[in-house]
């Protein structure tokens, strides 16, 4: 299976990334790439600060964009709902959301690097 593949398998809407590209799948491998070395700066801290967010909140707005342009639908419906539970005051119930999608955004990054030529 290839990377293209894999990713489907892993609920990531390929077509449609590649459609925002206009089928361009090289330049959607390169974004795929700048995608793994944002992910490793602009992570968001699982055990962040429930009194004072902001930084979570920007970098979680960072991966949602980010991970909506390439179509990785799993990362960015779940930091989605980070933000809008991080808008409406409620980081407790943002950290149980990012508790259950970093296992699979790590699953996506994982494949994206093992299948980067």
């Amino acid at each position: 299976m290839n990377l293209l593949e894999e990713l489907r398998a892993l609920g990531v809407d390929v077509d449609d990334g590649l459609k925002r590209l206009m089928g361009n799948e090289k330049l959607y491998r390169r974004l795929l790439g700048s995608f793994v070395k944002m992910i490793g700066t602009q992570a968001v801290d699982p055990d962040f600060d429930e009194n004072d967010y902001t930084e979570a909140l920007e970098k979680a707005h960072s991966i949602k964009g980010t991970a909506g342009n390439l179509s990785l639908t799993p990362i960015y419906e779940s930091y989605s709902e980070i933000l809008n539970l991080l808008r409406s005051g409620k980081p407790a119930e943002a950290k149980a959301v990012l508790a259950k999608v970093l296992p699979i955004q790590q699953e996506i990054i994982s494949c994206i690097e093992n299948n980067m030529e």
